[in-house]
């Protein structure tokens, strides 16, 4: 860790340069959820599932320096947050784990502000209506009566289970973490397939909750391996063992680690499906999957036997520092981005080859990682 530290203090002190600006821009507003030719933009709106990366940066970037500045920055963002929560405001999506863990969620644990919390517990509840009894699973996107939707989780949700998990702690209700355990056990079964690889989204019948295919939205196929969500997987799974101590995802977690890295091409940074693996592909990369990689490779690696955990947090220096080298802003003072070179949906042709709001948000925390030992993560 020493070794990978020792490189990250200019790329820190490059972000956090970047951040202030952008908080100059944008104030209490969020860019969008990608670059436009390499910078943001602002959104109109407390809208779609990213907004709270900008909020979790600010966070990092108060870890990182002890700048009240930073602290009183992301703290301002909590009443939009609330608002958007009690208005109901975009609340069909089961990425209100992403958006109020670092929003809502960081801000009780680090302030106590009795608002953040109430506003992630009643996101909590929303969450929680999107169940679907017969099969466990939480249904990821849009209206439930949308025959479309019913029945349907995407690998990104493993994500979005520790909101439940820290509402039952904080509640004292159970139900909330019986149904993150159920649901990622479902997930277990049948998103990750016996090759190691995952599926995007998955579909389980809405009545009898019988499993029924994957699919993908956005990988370059069915049955290929989108590496964002094989990223997801990694972290996701980790994460969920740490809630559960079930053995069964940590295993899970090891099978999409030892897949993703041996997928990759030769700098560590993986194209935005694993199914390429050179640049004869002419395939774009997708930097925010590595970087999400790097953050679940070094929780798996405090879990894991001494050889394994080796490989692992090696694997994970090298991708950091080639991110750093060869796809953060580091000289490029011409973009508001952290991280260039992400993709979001190449099947849609939607940021493709742009930066990413969750990958500069994973990013940045990757560098908190290195660079702070003992730092704890918000998830």
């Amino acid at each position: 860790m020493t070794a990978i530290a020792d490189q990250t203090g200019t790329a820190v002190t490059a972000a956090l340069r970047t951040l202030d600006a952008n908080i100059a821009e944008f104030g209490e507003r969020y860019p969008d959820d990608t670059t436009v030719d390499d910078r943001y933009r602002p959104r109109p709106a407390n809208i779609g599932w990213t907004t709270s990366f900008w909020p979790g940066m600010l966070w990092l970037a108060y870890d990182l320096t002890g700048d009240e500045n930073y602290r009183t920055a992301a703290s301002a963002h909590v009443r939009s947050f609330v608002d958007r929560v009690d208005q109901g405001i975009d609340l069909d999506t089961h990425d209100l784990g992403f958006l109020y863990t670092l929003s809502c969620v960081t801000a009780w644990r680090r302030t106590r502000d009795p608002e953040a919390k109430r506003a992630a517990l009643s996101a909590a509840d929303h969450l929680m209506r999107r169940v679907l009894p017969s099969a466990g699973i939480i249904q990821a996107w849009g209206d439930l009566a949308d025959p479309r939707q019913q029945g349907r989780t995407i690998v990104d949700s493993l994500m979005n289970t520790p909101l439940l998990f820290w509402a039952s702690r904080t509640s004292g209700d159970p139900r909330y973490a019986a149904a993150a355990r159920r649901h990622t056990a479902q997930l277990r079964d049948h998103i990750l397939r016996p090759d190691d690889t995952t599926y995007h989204t998955f579909y389980w019948d809405p009545v009898t909750g019988e499993p029924l295919r994957g699919e993908t939205e956005q990988g370059s196929a069915d049955e290929s391996c989108w590496a964002r969500g094989q990223a997801w997987g990694i972290y996701g799974f980790t994460l969920n063992h740490q809630y559960t101590g079930d053995p069964t995802l940590l295993r899970a977690a090891i099978r999409c680690a030892d897949y993703f890295l041996a997928h990759l091409p030769p700098d560590g940074v993986a194209y935005w499906d694993l199914i390429f693996t050179s640049d004869a592909s002419g395939e774009e990369r997708d930097s925010s999957a590595a970087a999400i990689a790097v953050n679940g490779l070094l929780e798996l690696a405090a879990l894991v036997p001494s050889t394994l955990a080796d490989h692992y947090r090696a694997s994970a220096g090298r991708i950091l520092r080639s991110l750093i080298d060869g796809y953060s802003t580091l000289d490029r003072p011409d973009s508001n981005a952290l991280l260039l070179h992400g993709v979001y949906d190449k099947p849609k042709a939607v940021g493709v080859d742009e930066g990413t709001l969750w990958g500069d948000y994973f990013y940045l925390e990757a560098l908190a990682r290195v660079t702070r030992p003992g730092w704890t993560h918000p998830w």
